[in-house]
């Protein structure tokens, strides 16, 4: 039995459970997405950060099996070598098209997880500064205002009259 026939089931599951994993961590990312978008719901959001942690700490722990898998094969970790893994193991006359199709959907989901968390990182930025300007206000302190100077650079401008009193 050839090394790949020894891994290769391994591989499967590993990654079948790695597209669950991703999968829900899409999820997550929609819900928060929802939850930024409407008021008081920071404890929502604050378990949905706990969740992401914990689905992105299993998916590196899937990489770094996976990384173990393509050394079996004397491969470096990458998509590339993921590849040339199942063409290996289809010459080895092993079943790869579930596994392929699995992968790919994996490969696509991560890349909807990275766009999708991009812009919720977005949206808490202008969330926070917002908060924070409000905040700013209402104490009375210092307020920035940012404009380009004629290189293009970002100037600041205090001034320090509080435009609310409360």
């Amino acid at each position: 039995m050839t090394m790949i026939e020894k891994t290769y089931p391994i591989t499967e599951k590993l990654i079948l459970n790695a597209l669950q994993l991703a999968q829900q961590l899409y999820q997550d990312l929609n819900q928060e997405a929802d939850a930024l978008k409407k008021l008081q719901q920071a404890e929502l959001i604050s378990t949905l950060a706990a969740s992401k942690k914990q689905l992105v700490a299993q998916l590196e722990q899937f990489n770094a099996q996976l990384t173990q898998v393509l050394a079996t094969e004397k491969l470096p970790n990458g998509q590339d070598s993921v590849k040339e893994y199942f063409k290996r193991a289809e010459t080895a006359g092993l079943p790869t098209a579930e596994a392929v199709n699995n992968w790919t959907q994996l490969m696509s989901v991560c890349s909807e997880c990275r766009s999708q968390n991009e812009q919720n990182g977005a949206s808490i930025d202008v969330l926070s500064r917002h908060t924070h300007r409000s905040l700013d206000i209402l104490k009375g302190k210092p307020q920035a205002a940012n404009t380009y100077g004629a290189n293009g650079s970002t100037q600041s401008e205090r001034y320090t009259r509080p435009l609310i009193s409360v």
